[in-house]
Order: C-alpha cells, then sequence, then structure tokens
C-alpha cells in the first residue's frame, strides 16, 4: 500500500524509486500484490530500467498465487513474447482464469486467439 502511494503521489510525493522499494519488501517476502506491482514497475521502466524478463518473473510469481491482474499481464506476455518466448498454449493457460472470472481484458484476448486460430 506504502509503494502504491509513493507512485501515485497520494499524500507524499510521487517517487518511482521509492514506489519500487516498497514493492520490492513486500514482493521479496512473498505478498502476491507487491509481485504484481514490482512487475509492472519493471514491465513499465518506472524507477528501474524497462526490464520484461523480469517483470514476467514477478509477475508468474503473483500469477501462481492466483492474483488475477498477473495472470492476465503475464498471459499477454506469453502472447506477444515480451519478456517471455511466444507460446500461445502457455498464454492461454494464463489467460483463461481471469477470464472465467469475468475480466473483459481476457475475455477479449481469448476472443481474438479462437478467431485467429491460435487457441
Amino acid at each position: 500500500m506504502v509503494g502504491s502511494l509513493h507512485e501515485s503521489g497520494l499524500g507524499v510525493p510521487a517517487d518511482d524509486a521509492e514506489a519500487l522499494n516498497w514493492y520490492r519488501m513486500a514482493a521479496t517476502q512473498g505478498n502476491a500484490q507487491g509481485q504484481f506491482r514490482l512487475g509492472m514497475m519493471y514491465a513499465k521502466g518506472r524507477g528501474v530500467a524497462q526490464d520484461y524478463a523480469e517483470a514476467a518473473k514477478w509477475y508468474r510469481l503473483a500469477a501462481v498465487q492466483g492474483e488475477v491482474e498477473a495472470q492476465l499481464e503475464l498471459g499477454l506476455m506469453y502472447e506477444e513474447g515480451r519478456g517471455v518466448r511466444q507460446d500461445y498454449a502457455e498464454a492461454l493457460v494464463w489467460l483463461r482464469p481471469p477470464a472465467e472470472r469475468g475480466i473483459a481484458a481476457a475475455e477479449f484476448e481469448l476472443g481474438l486467439m479462437s478467431r485467429t486460430g491460435r487457441d
């Protein structure tokens, strides 16, 4: 939570490096939301050099804990081959759980993959 305050500048000066530090502390303690947020920082290059492989690593740790946003992002990374080798079967593995929970972006991606024969 403290990391998101620093990231957004809510109540404290916006500071991506400080947000990154807080997310890393939470992530290394196994907190799925911290892992997801740390992955986002790496994916966007906020407070750190952009690194899709590192983003995928943190997304995966959060995704296996059931963090739905991390599952979506990891699925998209596999679909696009960003930070991981492109693998449509693996993309489906990670996109299905958020789609089953009604996450529209995941449903949309699954629909696209089906229309293009990548399912």
